[in-house]
């Protein structure tokens, strides 16, 4: 079974022992967080939302809170002698699903 869920303002395709990163959510490692905004459910028989799936819920672990790669900003003017050069790290939280209950 996996179901599609929202959250960050992406939606993320998960089933029961994935491991994915998302948007920083509040929380420590070993919380558990319930996902209500659950799209669709899929398996044997397909449950699509309108635009949510009543009673649906995905059930996750926090595995990690983390900062992602380091991206440079570079901007530049040409012949304005203009440059700035900033670097940025998104913040996300790495869970782990344990449950759907749909």
């Amino acid at each position: 079974m996996y179901a599609v869920i929202k959250t960050g303002g992406k939606q993320y395709r998960v089933a029961h022992g994935d491991k994915l990163r998302v948007e920083k959510l509040p929380g420590n490692v070993g919380d558990a967080i319930t996902f209500d905004q659950v799209l669709m459910l899929g398996g044997e028989t397909l449950k699509l939302g309108k635009p949510l799936v009543g009673g649906a819920k995905v059930e996750a672990k926090i595995v990690g809170q983390g900062l992602g790669k380091k991206l440079v900003v570079f901007k530049f003017r040409r012949r304005k002698n203009y440059r700035r050069k900033n670097g940025h790290r998104q913040p996300f939280t790495a869970l782990e699903i344990t449950n759907i209950v749909g």
